[in-house]
Parts: structure tokens; sequence; C-alpha cells
């Protein structure tokens, strides 16, 4: 989840930080079936994630994930679900984003199926304008930035896929 936001957040001036409890303004959720938001899953394969956009409704920005998918990370298995590529699209929408038919776009309407290492992804620019016209630019940080940690916050360390390789099991 924290690579999946940071692809939003290393073009806009948006910050995402974890914190415990109710009260974040993203919800994030792993649920099965009808989880008391008026979208019920529907088990593996269809519908397999849904957001609400930012708003004052009690659900905005929340992002619910299907358990019963089979998720895969860093993988090049077409047969699961690339959770970085869902996330991804999802927090789009968790931010105010609605679907484009753009071949090359993170937010087009169907998963598209993997979009490679998280470490290297690069935002469509069609999404990248997009998302600059709610937000505005990020000015300080540089798109090979690494993001600042301070205190006791930890992101995961993830990897260099190695190069004869594109997954690691």
């Amino acid at each position: 989840m924290y690579y999946a936001l940071k692809v939003w957040s290393d073009i806009t001036p948006l910050n995402f930080h974890e914190v415990a409890g109710n009260n974040a303004d993203i919800q994030i959720d792993f649920s099965r079936a009808d989880h008391n938001d008026g979208y019920p899953f529907d088990g593996p394969g269809g519908t397999v994630a849904h957001a609400f956009f930012p708003g004052d409704h009690h659900t905005s920005g929340d992002t619910h994930f299907d358990d019963e998918e089979s998720w895969t990370f860093r993988s090049s298995d077409v047969n699961g679900m690339d959770l970085f590529a869902v996330a991804v699209h999802e927090f789009g929408h968790a931010i105010g984003l609605t679907h484009i038919s753009d071949m090359e776009s993170i937010m087009r309407p169907y998963y598209q199926g993997p979009v490679g290492d998280p470490l290297k992804y690069n935002l469509p620019y069609d999404d990248k304008v997009r998302i600059w016209q709610l937000y505005g630019v990020r000015e300080s940080v540089s798109p090979t930035a690494k993001p600042e940690v301070s205190g006791a916050e930890d992101h995961p360390f993830l990897p260099d896929l190695p190069e004869n390789r594109s997954t690691i099991q």
C-alpha cells in the first residue's frame, strides 16, 4: 500500500501517513462478499476492489479489496491479481479520479494485469495531468527523489528484482 500511495504523493502535494484506528481519510480493508458498504464483492474474478471518491460521506476515500482474490505482488503471474496495480488504480479513485478510456492509463475501468516493479513504475502522462488538475504539482520533490522518513516511521524495503527473472517467489 505504501508504494501504491507513493505513486500519487511523488507527483502531487498530497502526503500519506499511516494512522491507527478508524479516523483515517482512507480506510483500507480486505473484505469478502457483503461488507456493509452497499457494494458486496462477488468472489474470485469480477469486481476485485472498489474505492469511494473524496467528500463528506463516512465512506469517502475508503478503499476495499476482495479478500477472495488471489493477490500477487511483484510477480508476473497472470493468474493472480497484481495488488500494486489495483491499489494504484483504487487510490486514484480515493483521491478523486474517475475512469478514463486511454489505453495506457492506470485508471482504465478494467484490470489490465501486472504493471511491473513498484520501484520502477512510472504513472502514465494522462494520469499525471488529471491528478495535477485536481491538486497541482509537487514542487519540491523530483520524480526520482526518495521520500523523507522521520522518527520511527518505517516503510517496506523492496530489494531490486534479479535481472534474469521477472518475479520473486
